[in-house]
């Protein structure tokens, strides 16, 4: 049995790497209404807000066993609890929880009146 190694093969390998590659990007997007939405920092700046509710949002940590890299994974989890709270009527959130497994927890607050 001959192997396979002629150089369609061996392109055909590299185009696969770099579309997995490509994969791992931000393939989460930012609505406009998740746009007007702000991240807090600070449980004292939402004294005064009022809690619109809870948002447990998740994405991979993983592509292929590979581990994803920790700015971007927290980059699609801050987009996905913004266009949430956008959903849900908030204008703030606020983390509740640290990345477990890809999976974050945010309070959604309304604070603009």
């Amino acid at each position: 049995m001959k192997a396979y190694s002629t150089p369609i093969y061996n392109c055909g390998a590299i185009a696969l790497l770099t579309l997995l590659l490509t994969a791992c990007g931000n393939w989460v997007q930012l609505t406009p209404e998740g746009g007007r939405v702000e991240l807090s920092g600070d449980a004292t700046q939402i004294s005064n807000c009022i809690r619109a509710g809870r948002a447990s949002v998740k994405t991979l940590d993983q592509v292929i066993g590979i581990e994803r890299g920790g700015q971007r994974l927290q980059d699609e989890l801050l987009t996905l609890a913004r266009n949430e709270a956008a959903d849900l009527g908030g204008d703030t959130i606020i983390p509740e929880s640290v990345i477990t497994e890809g999976v974050q927890i945010f309070g959604i607050y309304k604070c603009r009146r």
